[in-house]
């Protein structure tokens, strides 16, 4: 298991505002971080896993459900 940096899960997202990854965390979007000493950390498989997934949105989720 990898723990990842705010930093490092900016870049993942490309590049995404810190802001904005915290209103996923408060939606429920992405996880929330872990934090070890004064450092949040998330976990990468965590993050790659939500962004394997299709969306809701997509025409392949929704035709899963069909």
């Amino acid at each position: 298991m990898q723990y990842i940096t705010l930093n490092q899960l900016r870049a993942k997202l490309g590049n995404r505002a810190r802001s904005s990854i915290y209103l996923d965390i408060e939606a429920g979007n992405l996880p929330k971080p872990k934090k070890l000493g004064g450092t949040l950390y998330w976990n990468e498989s965590e993050i790659d896993e939500i962004m394997s997934a299709p969306a809701p949105d997509t025409p392949s989720a929704n035709s899963a459900a069909a």
